[in-house]
Parts: structure tokens; C-alpha cells; sequence
């Protein structure tokens, strides 16, 4: 019997709730042994995966060491990994949800400091005053220092945050901050400020799959089934379906749709959800219609970019 696909999923907190809804809208639902407080899982409706409970900490790990296959957590944890993390992790799908930004945040205080160019000149003027380095409170370290180094930024040391970052500048324990944040209020709560060139990365929750891990004919397979599904549920939200009554092949109207994006389809057409207002008026314009518009549950093109793009870089 040959061995199953590892998918890593969260295993507690809000970002479990959010990637158990996202897979449920994909017709997806996860059968946890051992009741809640499991931690493996089984996928129902993809055969051949096998579904591991883990923090997100430990999915970015496992991911980079090879351990599973594929794993959903936040691009930051990828990041802090360190190296050329892109030779050992695939991200396979930005998946809208887990969001938080890495940034570099000063006091309000330091009303002179907007920029990173601005912060190497505190870092340099602190040295030559008092002889100790500006220190920058972070849970970030591989990050931190990459971004830093980008920007000249030399005159510094890192205080290993274990707590809540945001309040070690209060504390006076570093002067500033390398910190995720949401919303921005925890920050400005504690008296901080983002620079305006200090976000560092964007984040969100990717679907990611590992470069590490060793892969079989039969697990690539069954993560195709897996993004075949995926990919098709996410052309569905973004696409909508046009059909009216008269034959929709023979008109300039829908020549002119066609090459502005609309796909055909037997009965009319595909278009983009954002234009179906644009493209119905367009066909009642010419006269064709009425035109009735519907959104598809699931749209499978013929290939699938994601596992394409798996199979090549695992080499198969």
C-alpha cells in the first residue's frame, strides 16, 4: 500500500477556524481522530492525504525540514526560517485569510524618525553618545536582520522578545520594535509608530508545499486531486456564468468579450466577476439576451499551474 500525502494544518486558534472554513467552501471537511483534541485528521473528499494537527511554528518547520508534504501557516514563520527558504518551500496558494504585517516601529516620540534612513542615524548618534547600540525588541531575528541590512541599518542589537513585544519600549527594555500586527491598534496603544518604509513583509496564510519532503508518484497525485479542487474553487469566485436563449457563437459582441477575457462555454459564457454588469450590458446592447448570470460552484480548466509547477520543481 502506498504512503499517504502529509498535509500540516493548524491545530488550534483562529487560523485553524479560518483554513477548517476554507476548506469546507471547497467541499472539503476534516474528520479529526480522537474528537477535538486530536491530532491527526482525516480529509474527507481527496483520497490518499493524511491530515497532521500542529501549531503553526511547527507546520513552518516541518515544511522546511521536509517532514510533511504540504502545510497551510502564515509566510512569516516561512520566512523566519532563514536562508533561501524559496530552494526549500513552495507557495502554492496565497490564501486571503492569517493576515499580519512584519514592521519596524519607533516611538511616537521620535517625531524626526519617519524612515530606516532616519533610524540609522538615531542608531549611529546613540553609539557616539552614549557607547551602547539602539536596541530593537523582536521575536524576528532572521528577518530583522535581512531588512536591516538592506537599509544601512548597522548600529543596533536584538532583544529577544518572549512576551509582548510591543511594550518592551515602554518597559525600557529595547527603543523600538520588529513585531507582527493586524491592525495597527496594539501599536499605537503602546505609544509606537510604523516607520514608513518599515513594513517588511506583508503576510498571510499560504498553502504551501515542501521542496525537502520526499515525493511519490502516488502523493503527487493526490495533491493534484487536492489543487485541482482548490484551483477550481477559486476560479469560481472570481468568475461568473452569462447564458441567454439565442445561439452565443456568432456575434461580434462576443467576439469583443472574448478577447477581453470571457472564455466560451457551451450555453455562453465565462466572464470575470467583476464584469458581468459590463458584459450583460454589452450583449443587451446588441440585442442579445435576456441574459441570465449565475455563480458557478466549481470551474475545472483542463490543467492545473499548481501542481505543474510542483511536479517541476520536485522534479518529476
Amino acid at each position: 500500500m502506498s504512503e499517504p500525502l502529509i498535509l500540516a494544518v493548524p491545530s488550534k486558534g483562529r487560523l485553524k477556524e479560518q483554513v477548517e472554513a476554507w476548506l469546507g467552501d471547497c467541499g472539503l471537511k476534516l474528520s479529526v481522530a480522537g474528537g477535538s483534541r486530536g491530532y491527526m485528521a482525516e480529509l474527507k473528499g481527496v483520497p490518499g492525504i493524511q491530515v497532521r494537527l500542529l501549531s503553526a511554528g511547527d507546520i513552518a518547520e516541518a515544511l522546511d525540514l521536509g517532514e510533511v508534504h504540504l502545510g497551510v501557516t502564515g509566510e512569516d514563520l516561512l520566512r523566519e526560517r532563514g536562508g533561501d527558504v524559496d530552494a526549500r518551500v513552495l507557495l502554492l496558494r496565497a490564501l486571503g485569510f492569517g493576515r499580519a504585517d512584519l514592521v519596524v516601529a519607533v516611538p511616537k516620540s521620535w517625531i524626526d524618525v519617519e524612515t530606516m534612513a532616519d533610524l540609522e542615524e538615531v542608531g549611529h548618534d546613540l553609539l557616539a553618545r552614549s557607547g551602547r547600540r539602539m536596541r530593537v525588541a523582536t521575536k524576528y531575528l532572521v528577518q530583522t536582520r535581512a531588512f536591516f541590512a538592506r537599509h544601512g541599518v548597522a548600529d543596533y542589537r536584538i532583544t529577544e522578545s518572549g512576551g509582548a513585544t510591543e511594550g518592551a519600549p515602554a518597559a525600557g527594555s529595547a527603543e523600538l520594535v520588529v513585531d507582527i500586527t493586524t491592525t495597527g491598534a496594539t501599536l499605537v496603544a503602546n505609544g509606537l509608530k510604523v516607520l514608513g518604509d518599515g513594513v517588511i513583509l506583508k503576510s498571510q496564510a499560504q498553502l504551501t508545499a515542501s521542496l525537502r519532503a520526499s515525493w511519490s508518484q502516488d502523493q503527487l497525485a493526490a495533491a493534484e486531486r487536492l489543487l485541482r479542487v482548490i484551483e477550481a474553487r477559486a476560479a469560481a469566485h472570481d468568475s461568473a456564468t452569462l447564458i441567454w436563449p439565442s445561439d452565443p457563437r456568432e456575434t461580434p459582441v462576443v467576439e469583443a468579450l472574448v478577447k477581453s477575457g470571457a472564455s466560451r462555454r457551451p450555453n455562453g459564457l465565462l466572464v470575470p466577476a467583476g464584469k458581468v454588469a459590463e458584459a450583460s450590458l454589452a450583449l443587451a446592447g446588441a440585442g442579445i439576451g435576456p441574459v441570465t448570470a449565475s455563480r458557478p460552484d466549481f470551474v475545472y480548466d483542463v490543467g492545473c499551474v499548481s501542481s505543474e509547477e510542483l511536479r517541476r520543481r520536485v522534479h518529476f
